[in-house]
């Protein structure tokens, strides 16, 4: 998965990586280490997330791609030539394209430099060898990138599946659709979808579902009903993430009827009875957590979401989501359950759902226990999405402090989420 450390700041580098730092050290000119502990989020987050970067990266356009670049990343034409080596006259003149940069050399520098796919600016052949060398090991790194959002290290994911997926989606775009390619474009998508579903604030949440969707419109094509079933899942969770509540039941419904293995039909029953619970349906949810009950109780659980640690953190959330925070303040004393979270997002998740239940049963001082463990650690984790919901839950609560706590450490993670400052 890694072509080893970058020199400045000691993070992993892709296996496709040309440069000896990472993309957020190249662009800070010097490669020097980030003055404060927590890494910085990598470009490749926000050049995924936001549609223009998209709608810039597709059109090929030096002046394009750098206008939306700088914009995207909050630099001036003054840092931007910085980081290039350049004057800002130069910079200025590509931008107004009165310059025309066609030399290959300078072409690769200017991608490489600010961590772009370099096959937009017209320096990779999508047939040479370096292309079948991703294909080859393609589907390793997808695996290794779930291995390690699953680990709780959601960006290093993103890092190393933007490459895959920008090459995949360029040879799509030129008409090249073989077999192989589109299940790993499909895959690729899921999982960068997924993954940036896992840092990204609430209010670009949308940005995630549009990848899941984009792999299930390649699941459709294709005769696997594996992946059909598990596109399915990721593509209704992101939806319902994003507050679609209603595609979202259409989505992980049919995930349920489609799915051939007992694994995944669990998952599509704990992500069916989510989002039944946000949308505050008590009988699909009652539906859903008894499919997800009766699979669970015939046989031995396993994966991040088909487990008896996730089935209790959705039973307790949907309780309360649909109007029954008694039977869930019960269900919470008197289960015994010594399972462990599949991975450390899901501890913050129970975390949440514990303060909301342990506040329904009138226990403050627990509640804020258990919120304020919540909030540490998915600042640590870089989760802002679950500082929000922490924060929903204590301003729900009245519990003021928790919610300063709460708007004080997503402001720190966003400013983590500029990928460049202004110079």
């Amino acid at each position: 998965m890694t072509g080893g450390r970058c020199d400045a700041c000691g993070a992993e580098l892709s296996r496709f990586a040309t440069e000896p730092v990472c993309p957020t050290c190249r662009a800070s000119a010097k490669h020097e280490p980030p003055s404060i502990p927590t890494p910085r989020l990598a470009p490749a987050v926000w050049m995924w997330s936001a549609p223009e970067a998209s709608i810039a990266l597709r059109s090929r356009d030096l002046a394009t791609i750098l206008r939306i670049y700088r914009r995207l990343n909050r630099i001036s034409q003054e840092r931007l030539a910085a980081l290039l080596g350049y004057d800002k006259t130069y910079v200025s003149m590509i931008e107004t394209r009165r310059r025309i940069i066609s030399d290959v050399s300078t072409r690769r520098h200017i991608a490489r430099t600010l961590g772009l796919p370099t096959h937009v600016l017209g320096v990779t052949d999508t047939n040479d060898a370096d292309f079948a060398a991703m294909l080859q090991f393609g589907d390793s790194t997808i695996r290794l990138a779930e291995i390690a959002r699953q680990s709780g290290r959601a960006v290093d994911a993103v890092n190393e599946l933007w490459p895959l997926v920008a090459r995949l989606e360029a040879r799509a775009a030129e008409g090249h659709a073989e077999r192989d390619t589109l299940i790993l474009l499909g895959h690729g998508r899921a999982a960068l979808g997924v993954s940036l579903g896992t840092v990204l604030p609430e209010e670009r949440l949308t940005a995630a579902a549009r990848w899941t969707g984009k792999a299930l419109q390649v699941a459709e094509r294709l005769d696997d009903p594996v992946f059909l079933a598990h596109a399915l899942r990721m593509h209704g969770n992101e939806l319902r993430k994003a507050d679609h509540l209603a595609a979202a039941v259409a989505r992980l419904g049919r995930a349920v009827d489609v799915s051939t293995d007992r694994e995944g039909q669990g998952a599509a029953y704990a992500l069916l009875a989510r989002a039944a619970g946000e949308r505050g349906d008590p009988d699909l949810f009652d539906y859903a957590i008894s499919g997800y009950q009766d699979l669970l109780d015939n046989g031995t659980a396993r994966g991040m979401l088909f487990n008896p640690f996730t089935f209790h953190e959705i039973q307790l959330r949907g309780l309360i989501s649909t109007g029954r925070p008694n039977i869930a303040a019960r269900i919470m004393e008197t289960a015994q359950s010594d399972a462990l979270p599949a991975a450390p997002q899901w501890h913050i998740i129970e975390r949440v759902t514990a303060g909301q239940v342990l506040l329904a049963a009138g226990k403050r001082d627990a509640a804020e226990d258990a919120l304020l463990t919540a909030l540490a650690s998915a600042e640590a984790h870089r989760l802002p999405h679950q500082i929000q919901r922490t924060i929903r839950a204590a301003n729900e609560g009245g519990l003021t402090d928790i919610s300063d706590a709460g708007n004080a450490a997503l402001g720190r993670l966003n400013d983590l989420l500029r990928p460049a400052s202004s110079g």
